[in-house]
């Protein structure tokens, strides 16, 4: 409970340091609108949408985007993962494609993928899945890695299959690595996300933003991002959760 109270004393201070610099004046109030125009803002387009598109239908479309290229990456990557760290002839066949992909920025896909699929859910999709299913990938990897070997040993000495120390010990000692690892992959879902809608999409939040700061509208620019951290922090939160209640030896997050 108090580490709830001191993250509300934290947002609290905040917001009480955003109004006194707009109030000083520092910024024009253009530039920098106070904590009241923000909220203002927010109340305006959740009444009335901006640019065509309700707040809501934005919200729910890159929810939808974020769902199905991060499910898609986690589905992929942990089995992908699992087999690179078991099987040297698949790591080495992969191993090589994945750090070709992972340097990469997601911005520098959009372009091929517009031209191969357009401006539909498909390539934000794909950008999605490109972007996240490294972290994933080499999450699960450091997973199996960390296993502890004489664990292994006293299985096999017990006559545990390779099956059953994989589905006993392997597995629940890579559990929260990989948790980790999707953890970190939500925050880079929500990067290749909005990258793929500041520049080939006509709705969601990361279209939003952009079509804001292109009308100078730094209100709504604030808006959009705020929306976008509390949902991200909110399902970064659903993940510890789940990880609380599958892997509940690491303890609580």
């Amino acid at each position: 409970m108090n580490s709830y109270w001191l993250t509300a004393a934290v947002l609290l201070i905040t917001v009480l340091l955003w109004q006194a610099v707009s109030m000083a004046g520092i910024f024009p109030s253009f530039a920098l609108p106070s904590p009241v125009a923000v909220w203002q803002s927010f109340v305006e387009i959740l009444r009335s949408g901006y640019g065509g598109q309700s707040l809501i239908s934005d919200i729910l479309i890159s929810c939808f985007r974020i769902a199905i290229g991060f499910v898609g990456a986690v589905l992929i990557g942990v089995p992908i993962g699992l087999l690179m760290s078991r099987n040297k002839v698949v790591f080495d066949i992969i191993d090589p494609l994945l750090q070709f992909v992972r340097p990469v920025p997601p911005l520098a896909y959009i372009p091929l993928l517009v031209v191969w699929f357009g401006i539909g859910e498909l390539p934000k999709a794909i950008l999605i899945l490109v972007g996240t299913i490294p972290v994933i990938i080499i999450g699960t990897m450091s997973g199996v890695k960390s296993t502890p070997g004489l664990r292994i040993a006293v299985a096999r000495t017990l006559g545990a299959s390779n099956a059953q120390i994989f589905r006993k010990i392997v597995l629940p000692s890579a559990l929260p690595e990989i948790f980790t690892a999707m953890r970190v992959g939500i925050g880079v879902a929500w990067t290749c996300l909005v990258a793929a809608e500041l520049i080939a999409a006509s709705s969601g939040l990361g279209w939003l933003v952009q079509f804001a700061g292109q009308a100078l509208q730094v209100g709504v620019v604030i808006v959009g991002i705020v929306i976008i951290g509390l949902i991200g922090y909110g399902m970064e939160l659903v993940i510890r959760k789940i990880e609380n209640l599958v892997v509940p030896w690491r303890g609580h997050n």
